[in-house]
């Protein structure tokens, strides 16, 4: 968008916000004189292999929850990913228990624990899916019921598992909150294969999964199976929480999934930018956790990674050039100064049509005329101090002049302009009364609210439709103009764009 800061000035923004979220906590958790500058450069450097090793799972990870977040947040199932994360623990337990008693020391094979979480998350998300399609629960409260009850059933099973001879060695609560430090090479390729998988499949599918979030009915009746895509968009994010049960845990994975792709949308409207910009923040939200997780052994690195995509999506929700707070508060701004600007010339147009008794004033009329303040505050509801805020802003912008005694007079480019103005409200006041049946009293307020998001085609569809055939140039007024705002109570609220 024009006036937005460079991209340079964006990075600046999100490594200082992030470096300001996090090195409080970081100086906290370290031992007096532990976090030298040699220990940062060797982090940085990725000088060692545990670093490197740990780095590529989770950059990995917040790549494929980046991509696959997307078509969740723009399907509206965010919180299936919490569902399938709940929904694994019972599958890691079930899993560990069958293999310890058919293999005894097989209980904490990797690949086990993972295609039991994969088939009970896949599960929880199945029971989801069939309560909302054959009964009359609400998606609200078919996830809460999912949910509570596979990690009511895990948490059983996890006492089930202390009981066990070798259950207190078992580890399984490390995959609920995570634990990247027990990461070995062996996993890590692993989970890179997995999310190399995810991520090749999504790009594979991406038009029909586009379809499938933008416009499902129109998808069913093409002949797209939407059952099944849904089901395998809910099989690709079953397929995350297991790459991150044991790098951010089962608990924090739906925030790898939604956190990125929430922030990519304040940037963007275009689904390929956006999935691109989500991969992107997911990798940096990811990789930024693991190596400040690495000065910091004491913080655990899922919620370090959790923490630095919220920094990322406070930038976003502040700067985002689509959507950021900044600049919509910006950009009302400048519309309410626009509208009080426009409010300002079409009074001052309208007290010397009023004066003058003459529709039709020629260009001489409005340069020679003088207002007071007095006779302003008269033409509209507002008060003294915006009035006087009013005319400041229309001086330095040039619109209009002032006298020694305090009276305005228009400037040839505000008589221009106060012209226009007066001819867009009144054409809209025509169009309210003649097709929306409002009253004519009222006509003034309504068209006041909606008059500034006229475009030049609309004004020359109007033209055509309503002007008089006797007049080509400015419509009459349909109501009184002296004092016509206080008459009407409703007109009682600021019409120069706070009501």
């Amino acid at each position: 968008m024009p006036g937005h800061p460079p991209l340079i000035s964006v990075r600046v923004w999100l490594l200082g916000v992030l470096a300001f979220w996090l090195a409080p906590s970081i100086a906290l958790c370290q031992e007096p004189g532990s976090l030298t500058s040699q220990t940062i450069l060797r982090v940085l450097l990725l000088k060692d292999y545990n670093t490197r090793v740990v780095l590529l799972g989770t950059a990995l990870l917040g790549m494929s929850g980046g991509i696959v977040g997307v078509f969740m947040l723009l399907r509206k199932r965010s919180l299936i990913g919490d569902v399938v994360g709940h929904s694994a623990l019972p599958g890691i337990a079930i899993a560990f228990i069958v293999s310890q008693l058919l293999w005894p020391g097989s209980g904490k094979s990797l690949p086990i624990l993972m295609l039991g979480a994969l088939t009970a998350g896949l599960l929880g998300a199945w029971c989801v899916m069939l309560i909302e399609r054959y009964s009359r629960i609400r998606s609200d409260a078919a996830l809460a019921i999912t949910l509570s009850l596979f990690y009511g059933l895990g948490t059983a099973l996890l006492t089930v598992i202390q009981r066990m001879p070798t259950g207190s060695a078992a580890g399984l609560q490390t995959y609920l909150n995570g634990k990247t430090a027990s990461l070995l090479r062996e996993d890590v390729q692993l989970f890179s294969l997995a999310a190399l998988l995810l991520i090749l499949l999504t790009l594979t599918l991406f038009k029909e999964f586009t379809l499938l979030c933008f416009d499902d009915v129109y998808a069913g009746a093409s002949g797209w199976p939407i059952f099944w895509l849904d089901g395998l968009l809910i099989g690709l994010v079953a397929g995350v929480t297991i790459v991150g049960m044991q790098t951010v845990g089962l608990i924090l994975v739906v925030a790898i999934l939604i956190i990125p792709a929430a922030s990519a949308r304040f940037w963007t409207d275009d689904v390929r930018w956006l999935t691109a910009s989500a991969a992107g923040l997911g990798t940096l939200s990811a990789s930024l956790g693991t190596l400040l997780s690495a000065l910091a052994p004491r913080l655990a690195a899922g919620a370090i990674i959790v923490l630095s995509g919220t920094a990322l999506f406070i930038v976003s929700l502040l700067l985002g050039t689509r959507r950021g707070l900044v600049w919509r508060w910006l950009d009302q701004r400048r519309l309410r100064q626009r509208i009080g600007q426009h409010d300002l010339l079409r009074a001052i147009f309208e007290r010397i049509e009023s004066v003058e008794h003459d529709r039709h004033l020629s260009e001489q009329q409005l340069l020679q005329a003088r207002l007071t303040v007095p006779e302003l505050l008269a033409m509209r509801s507002w008060n003294a101090h915006r009035l006087q805020e009013l005319i400041r802003r229309a001086l330095r912008m040039e619109l209009l002049i002032q006298n020694a005694d305090q009276s305005c007079g228009l400037t040839p480019d505000g008589a221009a302009l106060a012209r226009r103005a007066v001819r867009n409200h009144r054409l809209w006041e025509i169009y309210l009364i003649t097709h929306a049946d409002i009253a004519p009293s009222q006509a003034d307020y309504d068209a006041d609210r909606i008059e500034h998001v006229l475009s030049p085609e609309v004004i020359r569809e109007l033209e055509v439709r309503l002007v008089q055939q006797d007049d080509q140039t400015l419509p009459p007024s349909p109501h009184r103009l002296q004092n016509s705002h206080s008459e009407n109570p409703i007109n009682q609220a600021p019409s120069d764009g706070n009501s």
